[in-house]
């Protein structure tokens, strides 16, 4: 019996009527399975010569029977490349799909399942249980956070606690002081009273004896006795006590959290977990530097490709070229022309919404990470929010200078504007400004080292980690800039005349920007520090490309200044 392989599953009987070896072969052609010995058999039949016999493994997956729509007794079993669409023998014949290129179905189906059969291995032994893993040291994090916390507040009251009793026995001792000096005062006060008391009893007495005196019988003896005592003793002299006053601490709330403890929070920026290898991945063509070289591994077995597959085309109806695109889901676009058009559609091209907007060819519009769409109005100087589940547009962002550029960042719900203001006759200015999600002004991006950053910020958006990168046609380049709000570098193209439209950046860090040189544009993708990657060019060319976004898939969306069409592209090896 033929050797089984040890990861099966089950048992694959042979095909052939009373074979019961194991059947380690298939035929794609007759859709059975077989053992090597009733293959060569099979094969010896001269009917079966041309039949492509393989290991049961690497077999073609039958594809399911589909009648067609339109021809109902006949099955699906063509592929239109350019239309990518699945058809029958009949339809294939028409007029809509002359010289298009048709594959066989069954091969494209076959390929396909062998593909998902390659990938469910890694999403069952690697995605899923590292991810899990992930997800136990996250719980992990939260028991510890938890008991830091706890062991935090402990020493906080234990510190107040502390303190307290140090106020307390000041307080007693203050008191003790008040005491004394009370008793002090209050002797010095008793003896002064026995004085004044002393003198009235001798006034008292005096006036006894005068009175006496002046009922005498004999003149001659109060004359002699009272000569001696005419005199009366001055009134004794006394203080009045000063008493103590008490001044009052005047202490704030910063000045008494001072004399406590202090929490410290480090700003350290958090180190990336750390994600194991998947054992099959291999390295980029290029090594990436900085914030990016710390992606996982598994990301980085993508890279950017010279050439470009394209998925599926789609007209925007109700726009006449395509000058912005703004990704709603993955099945709805936002897409505006140079004419103040603009419309969502769905991936076949059905209007769901439209809105007449200031005329302005840029990016003006942008979609938050609730699904709200964001669009400015240069002429006003307004910028408008339409919520995602309600159909009133209403005023979100009031400025000074003219919005011409928006992107929401779907990392904090940031909102970064491209601004430009007339300052003469023939000067002008410009700035990125970064407002809330709630639409409150935090912070610019203005110049560096007295240099004005920008001139004509059309078109802006924002990578992995932070950078703002931002589509200048007046300086004919990409600005950079940190979330230190630090330029990093600016890229001026690969030829000599740069002429940068549409910009984005996909889940790796690439910055994909278009050049829209007359007939001869391209698409570049650059690295996360400026440097040059690749040219994407398709199958059938690209031109004119000027509005370009990517989806949480990395399908790459391209719009054209020459057509209502957009083109969605896989780039990525």
């Amino acid at each position: 019996m033929d050797s089984i392989p040890d990861d099966a599953q089950h048992i694959i009987e042979c095909g052939t009527e009373s074979c019961e070896r194991y059947g380690a072969m298939y035929c794609n052609s007759c859709y059975r399975s077989m053992c090597e010995q009733c293959r060569d058999d099979h094969l010896k039949i001269p009917d079966n010569k041309g039949h492509d016999v393989v290991q049961y493994l690497s077999r073609n997956h039958k594809i399911p029977v589909e009648k067609c729509k339109k021809h109902p007794t006949k099955d699906l079993d063509l592929l239109c490349e350019e239309c990518q669409i699945p058809l029958c023998s009949k339809c294939a014949s028409q007029e809509t799909h002359t010289r298009h290129k048709f594959h066989d179905l069954e091969k494209f189906y076959s390929e396909n399942c062998h593909s998902c059969l390659k990938t469910l291995p890694s999403i069952q032994n690697y995605f899923i249980p590292t991810s899990k893993e992930l997800q136990t040291e996250i719980q992990e994090n939260k028991e510890e956070i938890k008991r830091v916390m706890e062991k935090t507040r402990k020493e906080v009251k234990e510190d107040t606690e502390f303190f307290k009793k140090l106020a307390d026995k000041a307080m007693s001792e203050t008191l003790e002081e008040i005491d004394r000096v009370e008793e002090k005062l209050l002797e010095e006060l008793k003896s002064q009273d026995k004085t004044v008391d002393e003198y009235i009893t001798y006034l008292q007495k005096l006036d006894r004896e005068i009175r006496e005196y002046l009922s005498a019988s004999k003149v001659t003896n109060i004359i002699i006795e009272h000569s001696k005592n005419l005199e009366i003793r001055p009134i004794p002299k006394t203080t009045k006590p000063v008493t103590p006053t008490y001044t009052a601490g005047k202490y704030s709330k910063e000045e008494v959290s001072n004399l406590l403890g202090k929490l410290h929070v480090d700003q350290t920026k958090p180190e990336l977990r750390r994600i194991k290898a998947l054992e099959s991945c291999t390295s980029t063509s290029k090594e990436v530097k900085g914030e990016y070289q710390k992606a996982s591994n598994v990301q980085q077995t993508e890279s950017p490709s010279a050439s470009v597959i394209k998925v599926r085309e789609l007209t925007v109806p109700g726009v006449e070229r395509l000058f912005h695109l703004s990704i709603d889901t993955a099945e709805k676009v936002w897409a505006s022309d140079n004419s103040g058009y603009l419309v969502q559609t769905d991936l076949q091209g059905n209007m769901l919404q439209e809105i007449n907007t200031s005329r302005q060819g840029v990016g003006y519009h942008t979609v938050t990470e609730n699904a709200d769409l964001i669009y400015a109005d240069r002429e006003n100087k307004v910028i408008y929010k339409k919520s995602m589940d309600l159909k009133e547009v209403s005023p979100f962002i009031r400025t000074d200078w003219e919005p011409i550029s928006i992107h929401s960042s779907h990392k904090n719900g940031g909102i970064f504007v491209g601004m430009k203001k007339t300052t003469g006759a023939r000067n002008s200015d410009a700035k990125v400004v970064k407002y809330s999600k709630y639409g409150s002004y935090l912070h610019s991006i203005h110049r560096d080292n007295d240099r004005n950053l920008y001139s004509e910020p059309h078109y802006i958006t924002e990578n992995i980690n932070g950078d703002i990168c931002t589509s200048d046609s007046g300086k004919q380049e990409v600005v950079v800039v940190n979330e230190a709000r630090q330029h990093r570098f600016s890229y001026r193209g690969q030829r000599s005349a740069f002429n940068p439209y549409g910009i984005c950046t996909d889940t790796l860090g690439h910055i994909i920007v278009c050049d829209g040189y007359f007939n001869n544009g391209t698409i570049d993708i650059i690295d996360t520090d400026g440097e040059f990657l690749t040219h994407l060019v398709s199958q059938s060319g690209i031109i004119r490309p000027y509005s370009v976004c990517v989806d949480d898939k990395n399908n790459l969306y391209v719009g054209y200044s020459s057509s209502n069409t957009i083109n969605v592209y896989k780039y990525l090896q």
